[in-house]
């Protein structure tokens, strides 16, 4: 589990939120690191956005708390929603002074931060365009500047990615690390499991409005590993099949280049230097590694369990 030594940022404990009948949040405890990069993760339906909207206020729980362990004013929090909230008609230079003075900044202060991040990210170009006049992924960009402006100590990202091409993606995400380097916390909620393995050092899983897993990523793969190995060889398909004797199962092996990739899988958890050892002696082992789970099979195999679960 996370580190007792680590300081925590936010504190939610056993929060639970109803709308009528239906039980979005259920008993909900996750505790969030500071200066870390926090996935939030579930399928449609789990909890996230119910729970990020207690996170900014925007609804209370039920039952439990959320509580903050920092100065907790409107401008500690940049929030950038999922559903885009422009205003169409505004100009985007006009609609970013407006947004951003709404946290608390001067008419000076705001025009400073925002003139900063406009040229980081491009967009001095759009200053005078109205708002309907940009594309999904400029009215992206716009907003995540206006979230990123006041210099919260907290940012809560909702699908950030939605509507940018690879190359814009791929500047966010650079953003966003500079911004942990920092020292900012981020918490991220998304579908994208390549962006959470990239940018995440801890994640919590929500599935049916309860909380299915909370851990560093490190450990998750470490916990979900299945102890499958590849390896690139040279030498006989026979001697490296008598080498792993029953304890293994073949996968998969191909030729690649004259090089022979194999996929295979413990059966008895033998450690990788017994199988390493067992393999020298018979084949030439150009390179060995053992596959870990990516988040992607996590979530599927997590989600699904319970999805079974219920409909037994």
């Amino acid at each position: 589990m996370i580190e007792t030594k680590t300081e925590q940022i936010i504190s939610v404990s056993n929060v639970t939120k109803r709308f009528g009948a239906h039980i979005a949040l259920d008993n909900v405890s996750l505790e969030i690191p500071k200066g870390k990069i926090f996935g939030l993760l579930g399928p449609n339906g789990a909890g996230k956005t119910t729970l990020i909207r207690m996170l900014t206020g925007i609804t209370a729980p039920d039952e439990g708390t959320i509580e903050f362990h920092l100065k907790h004013s409107s401008s500690s929090i940049g929030y950038l929603p999922e559903e885009r909230g422009l205003y169409r008609k505004m100009k985007v230079w006009e609609q970013a002074i407006y947004l951003t003075r709404l946290k608390g900044l001067s008419d000076s202060e705001a025009r400073h931060h925002l003139q900063v991040w406009f040229s980081k990210m491009n967009m001095n170009d759009w200053k005078n365009k109205p708002v309907e006049s940009l594309s999904k992924g400029m009215q992206q960009r716009l907003q995540f500047v206006i979230t990123v402006a006041s210099n919260p100590d907290i940012l809560i990202l909702d699908e950030p990615f939605s509507g940018f091409d690879p190359i814009n993606a791929e500047q966010l995400k650079n953003e966003i690390l500079k911004l942990h380097s920092e020292g900012k916390t981020i918490i991220l909620s998304t579908h994208n499991m390549s962006s959470v393995e990239e940018l995440c050092s801890i994640v919590g899983l929500i599935n049916k409005g309860q909380v299915i897993l909370n851990d560093s990523l490190v450990e998750i793969k470490n916990k979900f590993r299945k102890s499958i190995f590849e390896i690139v060889f040279d030498g006989s398909q026979v001697a490296f099949a008598n080498s792993i004797g029953f304890q293994f199962e073949i996968l998969n092996i191909k030729n690649d280049n004259g090089f022979l990739i194999a996929t295979i899988k413990s059966h008895d958890k033998v450690s990788p230097n017994q199988l390493l050892a067992a393999l020298l002696q018979t084949v030439s082992i150009k390179s060995f590694r053992e596959v870990l789970p990516s988040m992607n099979d996590i979530f599927i195999d997590l989600v699904g369990q319970q999805t079974e679960k219920i409909t037994e």
